[in-house]
């Protein structure tokens, strides 16, 4: 650690120690709280009473469809707590039980089997964190609007540890038949959610997931199987997971054609736009959020690709004039989330602060005025502009487009 930045550390410490009496607020609550017994143990853990993060949900016309968006302001570390992960339904969550449930696999294959998840929990397992982001994710970009917080225009992303079976050990037991090019996905769900995923992606690095973050998926996340394809965008990743079917060309579904595809300005439909590419914003200071006043801060923010790992993310705090090099937290996983890290001085003058990542195949995170020149703005998916914050000088914090 150089002298500067370790000078500017301690700085931060005295003054927050002097300036707010913490030694005296220290004894005394020590004082308060002697010989009090605390709440007794409990069956399923919960957090302090005094932590307030929740996902915001976005209004619908009926209580089954919608989205639910993790709150990244208020996010630590790289992992997102199960009970905060992002939600995105179409008609609703299903109540399945898992001793009934069974996964068929079925179509141009030799032997079509069908697993009950007892059956495929026994099978050999592997566990990756991976990131998990909503085509949809910050689509009110494209307008040159945005949300006026991270949450609601960044908040269809989060990031977890998975753990399944690979869907390429499940399709070479089965057999796979020549001239077999997709894989026909199906959820258990209301709507029959129905996506057509490539056979080379598929006996790549497809999950069978049945775990998140150390414990059973949650109902909400596709209990009790879900697919997991690392880098495609959210709604391929098909929950409530119940059939498999092997075909020689994808099924045209819904959620491939009327939705999740790109209108080109040239007025050509991009279909099958599965991978999401690198994309980063800083969570600290962004939008609603307030400054105390000048001083030492650390910006601090979340960078990912579905091309592979982050291998560096710059920061401007004058509205990309000059960039500096932001510090990575590691490990730095492969399509998982990065932290990243700045040390800035607010000096109580107005600043635009932005985030800009590049991942290891060399793809550098675009403007949004370069998307649009080339996708035009009838766009509503796959939106991975730089965002800017502006910091006033008062400290407040809000959406530079709004």
């Amino acid at each position: 650690m150089n002298d500067s930045k370790r000078s500017s550390r301690r700085q931060l410490l005295i003054g927050a120690a002097v300036g707010g009496g913490l030694l005296a607020s220290h004894e005394k609550a020590r004082a308060d709280a002697a010989g009090q017994l605390g709440t007794p143990l409990g069956p399923y853990g919960e957090r302090s009473p005094f932590e307030k993060a929740v996902r915001w949900r976005r209004d619908s016309k009926t209580p089954e469809t919608g989205s639910s968006f993790t709150p990244l302001q208020d996010s630590v570390g790289t992992l997102t707590p199960s009970s905060l992960h992002y939600e995105r339904h179409h008609s609703g969550i299903p109540n399945i039980d898992p001793a009934q449930h069974r996964l068929v696999i079925h179509g141009m294959v030799n032997r079509p089997l069908s697993l009950s998840v007892a059956e495929i929990r026994r099978l050999p397992s592997v566990s990756r964190t991976l990131v998990l982001e909503c085509g949809g994710n910050s689509g009110s970009e494209w307008a040159a609007k945005g949300g006026p917080d991270v949450q609601r225009s960044y908040g269809l992303v989060s990031c977890s540890e998975w753990t399944g079976v690979p869907l390429s050990l499940l399709l070479t037991e089965v057999g796979v038949q020549p001239g077999a090019s997709w894989v026909i996905a199906e959820g258990a769900d209301a709507c029959r959610m129905e996506r057509s995923i490539p056979i080379a992606k598929a006996m790549d690095n497809i999950l069978v997931a049945y775990g998140q973050n150390g414990e059973a998926l949650r109902p909400a996340q596709g209990y009790p199987l879900r697919l997991i394809i690392p880098g495609w965008e959210g709604n391929a990743n098909v929950k409530w997971l119940h059939s498999l079917k092997l075909t020689d060309q994808g099924y045209m579904a819904r959620d491939e054609t009327a939705k999740y595809t790109e209108l080109m300005p040239d007025g050509k439909a991009w279909m099958h736009a599965f991978q999401m590419d690198a994309k980063s914003v800083i969570t600290f200071p962004s939008g609603g959020q307030k400054l105390p006043g000048p001083g030492l801060y650390e910006l601090t923010g979340l960078a990912w690709s579905g091309r592979g790992k982050i291998e560096r993310v710059e920061i401007t705090t004058d509205g990309g004039r000059s960039w500096a090099k932001a510090q990575l937290q590691e490990p730095r996983l492969p399509m998982a989330f990065t932290r990243f890290r700045l040390p800035w001085r607010f000096d109580g003058r107005e600043a635009v602060i932005a985030s800009r990542a590049v991942d290891e195949t060399g793809y550098v995170q675009p403007t949004r005025e370069a998307l649009v020149a080339v996708r035009g703005t009838n766009s509503s998916y796959h939106f991975n502009g730089t965002k800017y914050w502006k910091v006033q000088a008062d400290g407040a914090v809000t959406n530079v487009e709004a």
